[in-house]
């Protein structure tokens, strides 16, 4: 279920938001964190109507932070990416 990817997506990336010796500025998890809040006020919105307009520039957003983190972090642009593909399958 695309829904319960996604909130398994949305945990690990917290995570990483949360370790303290992940090698994120200050800007980045603050870029990170807002991005996520996005998601899941998302998330929520579609989990109680079904017909949630899709919001391409949520996905475009992903896809730039994605973009912005593959060389220093490849690990979190590969979450990053799986959260992408998972809101375009989820149809936000």
């Amino acid at each position: 279920m695309p829904t319960q990817r996604l909130k398994a997506q949305l945990e690990s990336l917290q995570d990483t938001l949360n370790d303290p010796n992940a090698e994120l500025t200050a800007e980045e998890r603050e870029a990170l964190q807002n991005m996520a809040n996005n998601i899941y006020a998302r998330l929520l919105t579609k989990e109680s109507d079904d017909q949630a307009e899709e919001d391409p520039t949520l996905v475009d957003g992903v896809n730039l932070m994605a973009e912005q983190f593959a060389v220093r972090h490849p690990t979190l642009a590969g979450t990053l990416r799986s959260v992408m593909q998972t809101l375009s399958d989820m149809g936000i």
